[in-house]
């Protein structure tokens, strides 16, 4: 699920970009490439991996990335079965090319995951692995983890499999394009049932008391000589193709429960205070929060096309914080629960990109073959949702960083015009400080007065700093800017 924004360079590439991400890479000390040791161990393990016997070549796969992706985790297929359906989901074996100690796990076990930032990234695994020899590209027989899970005509998973398979895609496909093509009428009809699924998953969300949030991407792009930063909304076939993602997730927690071995991706119930502050920010943003409607529905309620929306979206993230990881072995975690899913779950599908995927997936092997799991997994299990933490963290502050840097781009050439905004939050201790939130952009940043601000309030807000090099952006408001 979406629950971060995510910054991109729409093509052509923003050069005013590159030298702030470099003083950000420099700043966080962030790795610029990998050591020659670790390239070299993984150019021969991309040219000697460890092969299943299992061959699925009759499994007409494919993929669905955003556009220009080449580190492929998944590759999907559905089929009806009865009044249910099939839903087979190969994710990239790593274990094929890494094994427990070797130059490549270390290096991923000191990265965690992979770090974005607009057009470019710090990838988890050498690109000879992650966008080539283990990456699910089109066309070529690759090594997978082949998940069959077997869904019932109201879409509760109901059966779950996984066992290691050749696979091969035979197309790599984008969310625009599969959209448009649905929306035309000549996509493949198997769109269809990935549709059904999608809508069926999405249906016993809402029943469970889950939340989803489709924040879209926020995407900088040329405007007349500068710079604009606009959101991409997300297209529908995002959500149902997240729902096949979530309820892999979901059938191997189930199965580590079961097992009660394992580790689960967790998140606590919002606070009473985060609910509130949205309360505030829908007010300040003139959308309609009818009181007996739950904070689930009223996100779910969201249109992600609507600028205000968008801008409401971001605030909403405020309820999905406090995400960690939980391991276990014998006795299940005092709270095993992600609040937003209203479901125990657990990251399984992107193990090109995230650490913990390899082991959680490793797990699941084991289990449904009735194995005991392997002992390098059952020794890294303590440690685990510490390395997570700090990867996590560290991405965030990248990603942060970054898209600082992007919206102080922007609003550097306009320092003394006005914007229309509204006040969203007030310090507590400073009542003359507080953070506004720019409608057209959706930019929240922080403002002072020369006397309390009006919570809620839409006001004229003058920029008075956007220095890129600094990453910092302010704003201040007058009474006499009063709207």
């Amino acid at each position: 699920m979406s629950t971060t924004r995510r910054l991109r360079a729409a093509r052509p590439a923003v050069p005013a970009l590159e030298p702030g991400v470099a003083r950000i890479r420099a700043g966080m000390r962030l790795p610029e490439a990998f050591p020659p040791d670790v390239e070299a161990a993984a150019r021969e393990a991309a040219a000697h991996p460890r092969l299943p016997a299992l061959d699925r070549d009759d499994i007409p796969f494919v993929t669905i990335d955003p556009a220009g992706a080449m580190d492929l985790d998944q590759a999907l297929h559905v089929a009806r079965d009865g009044d249910g359906f099939i839903v087979h989901y190969a994710i990239a074996d790593v274990a094929a090319f890494v094994a427990p100690g070797d130059p490549v796990d270390l290096e991923a076990n000191r990265r965690g995951e992979t770090l974005y930032g607009a057009e470019d990234k710090i990838p988890l695994h050498p690109r000879v692995l992650s966008e080539d020899a283990a990456s699910l590209l089109p066309g070529v027989r690759r090594p997978a983890l082949l998940w069959t899970l077997s869904v019932d005509a109201t879409g509760e998973g109901t059966a779950v499999d996984v066992r290691r398979a050749m696979v091969r895609s035979r197309a790599r496909l984008d969310y625009d394009g599969v959209q448009d093509a649905i929306d035309a009428g000549t996509a493949d009809p198997m769109w269809e049932l990935v549709r059904a699924v999608g809508e069926l998953r999405i249906e016993r969300e809402r029943r469970r008391g889950g939340v989803s949030l489709p924040l879209p991407e926020q995407e900088i792009r040329g405007n007349g000589g500068g710079w604009k930063l606009e959101y991409r909304a997300r297209r529908p076939v995002e959500d149902w193709n997240e729902q096949l993602s979530l309820l892999t997730g979901m059938a191997a927690a189930d199965l580590m429960v079961r097992h009660r071995v394992g580790l689960l991706r967790t998140l606590p119930a919002p606070p009473a205070h985060a609910i509130a502050r949205l309360h505030r920010t829908a007010r300040a943003l003139g959308i309609a929060w009818p009181g007996a409607l739950a904070y689930p529905d009223f996100i779910r309620s969201l249109d992600p096309s609507d600028p205000r929306h968008v801008a409401m979206m971001v605030s909403c993230t405020s309820v999905l914080r406090g995400a960690g990881y939980a391991a276990f072995d014998g006795e299940l975690p005092p709270q095993p629960i992600h609040s937003a899913l209203a479901s125990t779950y657990t990251h399984a599908t992107a193990p090109l990109r995230r650490l913990v995927d390899r082991y959680t997936g490793e797990l699941c092997l084991a289990l449904c073959a009735g194995e005991a799991p392997p002992g390098w997994v059952l020794a890294a299990l303590p440690g685990l949702p510490r390395t997570m933490a700090a990867a996590d963290q560290r991405a965030g502050r990248y990603e942060a960083a970054v898209i600082d840097l992007a919206e102080a781009l922007v609003l550097a050439p306009h320092v003394g015009d006005t914007f229309e905004g509204s006040i969203v939050e007030v310090d507590g201790e400073n009542r003359h400080h507080g953070t506004a939130m720019l409608h057209a952009l959706a930019i929240e940043a922080p403002v002072s007065a020369g006397r309390d601000l009006p919570l809620g309030d839409v006001v004229r807000l003058r920029l008075d700093v956007a220095d890129p090099d600094a990453r910092e952006i302010r704003f201040s408001m007058d009474t006499r800017m009063d709207a």
